[in-house]
């Protein structure tokens, strides 16, 4: 498990490459936190360091939205708060995105614990006071 620590949003591009570092070839990522803890700010900080312009958003009503990096390889982003039923994410095809070579940034994972694989990068973000504690685990 690694700590990281952010005061500002100016310490996220730092954390991003820092985390994508450390994942080494792992490509699917689980965000944790309360709301407003700063997942899709996180998420958006990675994304930047990716090559995606213009960041993303939280894909809150579609489930998924899918980003180019700077190479034009397909990068997706899921928003799992608002399914109500795992059939939701059994209808957009979610193997197809997890188990592929392509990076998967996932917020509200717990939502669908039973669906993620064993070697999800966990990236748990609390919030501190007047800062975010970041842990990393790819120890899977």
């Amino acid at each position: 498990m690694i700590k990281f620590i952010a005061r500002t949003t100016a310490d996220l591009p730092y954390i991003a490459d820092q985390m994508i570092m450390e994942a080494g070839e792992h490509r699917l990522f689980a965000f944790y936190g309360e709301m407003g803890a700063g997942k899709t700010t996180l998420i958006n900080a990675v994304l930047d360091l990716l090559g995606v312009e213009g960041g993303g958003s939280s894909p809150t009503y579609s489930l998924v939205n899918e980003y180019k990096g700077r190479l034009g390889e397909s990068i997706y982003h899921f928003d799992f708060y608002r399914i109500e039923d795992l059939e939701e994410v059994y209808d957009i095809g979610y193997e197809e995105y997890f188990f592929s070579t392509h990076y998967c940034f996932i917020e509200w994972p717990e939502k669908i614990e039973e669906l993620l694989p064993e070697d999800v990068v966990k990236i748990k973000i609390r919030v501190e006071g007047d800062h975010r504690e970041i842990l990393l685990d790819v120890s899977n």
